[in-house]
């Protein structure tokens, strides 16, 4: 009897009389179909050892588990970081710069996770065969594995792919951030609909087939997604926003720059170093300033008035001409309009000496406003030319009489600019004086 079952571990499984043997080594066979594989060996030590019938099912299946898992262990801690320290000692010594990503994203780790598995996947049947319910279980948890290590190696390369493109100069063309995330959003379902099918035991086909019966769910629990997938083409085709953006959007709380423009939200650093997130869609429903083309125009504007008090405005005299005169920015301008009023008085038969009020006559807040200007067309850091330059006056109130300058300064920078805006209303408040002007402040309630 001993002999028949040590023929029968052997000698491969032929026909159905055998599987329906009661011989207990032929019931071993039948639940470990052994095909002339590496279990043959591990069969013939066991009957070596004279084990009760009993005993040799469980004792062979313990040793090939053993096995397998020495075998896997083997590939996976020992063999796979071996070569992939091997590979990446060979990028490195390439003078190529494109093979760095591998290593840099990870690339080579998840392949080699996925060859690793590979291998073992080939090695069950060997020890299990290819028929059994044990060696089909494996199998699978195999090819789950591969799915998730195939995954993780796209997931590897779009991420590479995104920083490398953001190193060139159309990356501010394109939304490679969003881009980047719905390509991942697809292969996340993929390899979700693998991983079910695989452990369902069926074709994929069959699952993405059925999506039909749940587009509604996926609309409901994707619609962010969706909706930021359309605002990001529309603010990529119509470049309404981009990275290193600096942009104001005051009702979500907003004002710096850009960092990033992603599938469902918009990353803004503020400039007090907070971060603000505003969902993507909203950007193209709700209205947001972009100061992008200001920074590309090289001229950032000034507009901020001054208030003079109203009982110091008054008519010029002979010593405040005189005195005004000596300032060389008015001092052509003072003489050009002192002749011109002259001619329009003798014209008209006016006789200003008579009474100050009769005829035309230069203002000391006039001559003010001319000098602001040529201090302004003057001043190296004030766009000239194409763009705006304006002193003027606006509406008087409770407040005094505005005087609004209006201007460009050639610094964009913040810091750069809030400088130089200083510096020229430091100057204009201390020379207001000089024209016999006072500024209008609240009077300051003493004793109360």
């Amino acid at each position: 009897m001993q002999q028949n079952a040590s023929d029968s571990l052997i000698e491969p499984v032929n026909s159905a009389a055998d599987i329906t043997s009661t011989d207990p080594v032929a019931a071993l066979s039948e639940a470990i179909d052994i095909k002339a594989t590496l279990s043959s060996y591990v069969v013939d030590w066991i009957q070596q050892l004279g084990l009760p019938a009993w005993a040799e099912p469980v004792v062979l299946n313990s040793m090939l588990f053993l096995i397998l898992g020495l075998s896997a262990i083997l590939i996976f801690f020992f063999v796979r970081p071996f070569v992939l320290r091997i590979f990446t000692k060979i990028i490195q010594q390439t003078t190529a710069k494109w093979d760095d990503f591998l290593i840099e994203f990870g690339i080579a780790k998840w392949l080699s996770h996925l060859i690793a598995a590979w291998a073992i996947k080939a090695l069950i049947p060997e020890f299990f065969g290819q028929a059994t319910q044990t060696s089909d279980m494996l199998i699978m948890f195999m090819r789950i594995y591969m799915v998730i290590s195939g995954f993780m190696v796209i997931n590897s390369i779009l991420d590479g792919a995104r920083t490398v493109f953001d190193r060139t100069k159309a990356a501010h063309k394109l939304p490679s951030t969003s881009l980047v995330q719905v390509l991942k959003l697809l292969a996340t379902v993929v390899a979700f609909i693998l991983i079910v099918s695989t452990l369902a035991g069926k074709s994929p086909l069959t699952f993405l087939g059925g999506l039909g019966v749940f587009t509604s769910v996926i609309m409901l629990v994707f619609k962010d997604a969706i909706l930021g997938l359309a605002a990001g083409i529309q603010l990529a085709s119509n470049d309404m926003i981009k990275k290193d953006d600096w942009i104001d959007m005051p009702k979500h709380g907003a004002d710096g720059t850009v960092e990033e423009v992603g599938l469902t939200t918009v990353k803004v650093i503020n400039f007090d170093k907070s971060v603000t997130t505003i969902p993507t869609y909203t950007l193209i429903s709700e209205s947001f300033k972009n100061w992008r083309p200001m920074q590309k125009s090289g001229g950032r504007r000034i507009k901020r008035s001054i208030f003079i008090d109203l009982s110091s405005i008054r008519l010029c005299n002979e010593d405040m001409l005189v005195r005004y005169r000596k300032i060389q920015y008015i001092s052509n301008y003072l003489t050009t309009r002192i002749e011109e009023i002259k001619e329009w008085n003798t014209k008209l038969g006016l006789d200003p000496s008579t009474h100050i009020v009769n005829g035309r006559q230069l203002t000391n807040l006039g001559t003010f406003r001319a000098y602001i200007e040529a201090y302004l067309r003057n001043h190296p850091q004030i766009h000239h030319g194409t763009m705006t330059l304006i002193v003027r006056q606006l509406a008087s109130g409770p407040t005094g009489l505005p005087i609004e300058i209006y201007c460009f300064c050639k610094q964009v920078g913040w810091s750069e600019y809030e400088m130089v805006q200083s510096d020229i209303f430091d100057h204009i408040f201390a020379v207001v004086r000089e024209f016999d002007l006072e500024l209008f402040q609240s009077p300051t309630k003493i004793g109360l």
